[in-house]
C-alpha cells in the first residue's frame, strides 16, 4: 500500500495513523509541487492529498481511504457499528475535517507553510482572525463535549479521536496557545502520545527544525 502526501497535512496524518492502528504496513511518497507524478495523478485526479494505492486500486480523500481500509481490514474495529455511535463518529470526523481544519488552516499556513516552504510573508490579519475569531468556538465545543473517559465515542479509541486529534498537531507546530482550553489540550496530548501519532510528530518536528 502507498499513501501519497506529507503527514504535515492533517488529512494525510489521519490516514497514516488509521492504517497504523489497523496494523497495516504502507509506504509513503511525498508529492512535490511542480513535479508531475503520473502515478499520483491516477490516484488523485484533482491533485488533492492524500492519494492512495493498494495494488491496482487507486483512490483519494482521507475519508474514502479510511472507508476502504476499514472494510478491507475490519479489525481492530475503529468505526463503531452501533448506529448512534457510528453516526457520532462520522460527525466528529466531519467536525475535524471541515470545521476544525478550516479554522486552523490559516494559522498553520501563515506561520509554517508559507514562510518555511514558499518564502511567503505571513498574513498577520489572517493569523489574528484564526486565533481570535475562528478557533475559539471550535475549541469551546470540544471543551464542553469531551467525555470523562478521554475518548469521544463509546469510551474507547476510535476514528473520532484520530480525526479530531490530528489538527491539534498543526496548531502545535504553529505555536498556538491552548491555555483557555485545558481539557481539550489534555485530551489531545493523551491521544497524540499513542505510538501511531508519536513517530509521525517526531518526524514532522525534525522536518521543521523543532
Amino acid at each position: 500500500m502507498l499513501i501519497y502526501g506529507s503527514s504535515l497535512s492533517p488529512f494525510v496524518r489521519k490516514a497514516m495513523v488509521f492504517a497504523t492502528e489497523k496494523g497495516l504496513a504502507y509506504d509513503n511518497k511525498v508529492v512535490r509541487l511542480g513535479q508531475p507524478d503520473p502515478d499520483f495523478d491516477a490516484c488523485s485526479p484533482f491533485g488533492k492529498i492524500p492519494g492512495f494505492q493498494d495494488g491496482d486500486f487507486k483512490i483519494s480523500d482521507s475519508s474514502a481511504i479510511i472507508t476502504y481500509l476499514d472494510a478491507a481490514h475490519p479489525e481492530p474495529n475503529l468505526i463503531p457499528t452501533e448506529p448512534k455511535a457510528r453516526a457520532r463518529t462520522v460527525w466528529y470526523e466531519e467536525y475535524a475535517d471541515s470545521i476544525f481544519v478550516g479554522a486552523a488552516g490559516p494559522i498553520f499556513f501563515n506561520r509554517v507553510v508559507g514562510p518555511r516552504f514558499m518564502g511567503a510573508e505571513p498574513d498577520q490579519a489572517a493569523i489574528d482572525k484564526g486565533i481570535n475569531v475562528a478557533m475559539p468556538p471550535v475549541l469551546d465545543y470540544l471543551e464542553r463535549t469531551i467525555p470523562a473517559s478521554g475518548f469521544l465515542v463509546e469510551d474507547r479509541f476510535t476514528l473520532a479521536d484520530i480525526a479530531v486529534a490530528s489538527p491539534f498537531v498543526n496548531l502545535e507546530h504553529a505555536g498556538f496557545d491552548f491555555a483557555k482550553w485545558p481539557k481539550s489540550k489534555a485530551y489531545a496530548d493523551a491521544i497524540l502520545a499513542r505510538p501511531s501519532f508519536e513517530g509521525l510528530i517526531k518526524r514532522e518536528r525534525r522536518m521543521l527544525g523543532a
